[in-house]
């Protein structure tokens, strides 16, 4: 078996250098496996990339494709064109692969009759706290981010972009990536699935994943996720879960949490012990997992601006789908 590496790009070389760096080291499969390559494809405006990935070139085999300004849609299309192995494993610039994890997916692949994967994402050791905050945030159940990639599964697992594999052929049947210029790979797994192919959780193929560094640029990156969410409800009307109102409805709880005061006293009392319950349960358990109690306090803040951002967006984009009948909702562009 042969498997492509499909990594879109935009800049980041440091990124690219450390994911480049832990293929370097990957556990290789004892038997069948004719090897691997990796395709960057390439959208940076300008070849930033070029010198790095020439560094690699004795170590690795790189296919550089770069169309400056290319979205992250096209990007990961042109990639699957030039594409040689059997599976297409997409990656995002900003992940780190585990030395296991292509003998995980391989022996998977070997034994079960699989159509298309995906793994969760998981906080390296060498993350900032801040990386490591919004890590749990976006992997844990007290945020919803548990849904994602977990080893129990509310409903049904959805690969995601930053470690999705899917069988060539299924691919190229399925036309690819959507147009959508966020949660593209969601809709593209909803395909999938609908057209009755196998699509598993491979809950040990995880990878390192690096998202925002800031809790502004996380903000910015959530906000699209729940606006993204109401696009994919619009073109898949029984895509949208009750857990994807959860964050809406923490925004209104607060909200009405705030009003209390003004009615009553008790109600307002009894607002402020649940919602700390509830901060108090994310510490703790981002605490003990990091072993870190700053850690576990900046958690409780990710998962703030996880929840606004999120429900902001889902509302939103809701009314201007909904309500000002834009087809297309709001103007996601590109994440930064």
């Amino acid at each position: 078996m042969y498997y492509s590496f499909i990594i879109p790009a935009f800049n980041r070389p440091d990124e690219i250098r450390e994911l480049l760096e832990s293929f370097t080291v990957l556990q290789l499969p004892a038997s069948n496996m004719e090897g691997f390559e990796i395709i960057i494809a390439d959208g940076s405006p300008t070849p930033i990339l070029s010198p790095l990935l020439k560094e690699f070139e004795s170590k690795l085999i790189i296919h550089h494709l770069h169309r400056p300004r290319l979205p992250i849609s096209p990007s990961r299309n042109l990639g699957a064109e030039h594409a040689k192995g059997d599976y297409l494993i997409f990656l995002d610039s900003d992940v780190i692969l585990p030395q296991s994890y292509l003998s995980i997916v391989h022996q998977a692949l070997l034994h079960e009759t699989i159509d298309a994967f995906g793994g969760p994402d998981a906080a390296h050791k060498s993350f900032t706290m801040v990386q490591k905050a919004i890590s749990f945030a976006m992997t844990s159940y007290l945020t919803t981010g548990g849904i994602r990639g977990g080893k129990k599964q509310i409903h049904q697992f959805n690969p995601r972009g930053f470690n999705m594999g899917i069988r060539k052929d299924v691919f190229h049947k399925m036309k690819g990536f959507s147009s959508f210029s966020c949660g593209e790979d969601i809709e593209l797994s909803i395909r999938i699935i609908n057209e009755k192919f196998t699509v598993k959780l491979i809950a040990d193929a995880f990878v390192y994943h690096k998202r925002r560094t800031t809790f502004a640029s996380f903000f910015r990156q959530v906000f699209r996720f729940g606006a993204a969410r109401i696009n994919i409800f619009h073109r898949h009307r029984n895509e949208l879960k009750i857990t994807h109102f959860f964050p809406s409805a923490f925004m209104g709880f607060i909200v009405l949490g705030i009003f209390s005061a003004l009615i009553s006293t008790i109600l307002f009392n009894g607002f402020l012990i649940v919602i700390a319950c509830y901060f108090l349960a994310i510490f703790c358990s981002s605490a003990s997992k990091e072993k870190n109690l700053l850690v576990g306090f900046l958690s409780i803040v990710a998962s703030i601006f996880q929840l606004f951002g999120y429900g902001s967006g889902f509302i939103l984009n809701a009314v201007a789908v909904f309500m000002l009948g834009k087809k297309d909702g709001l103007a996601l562009g590109a994440s930064k």
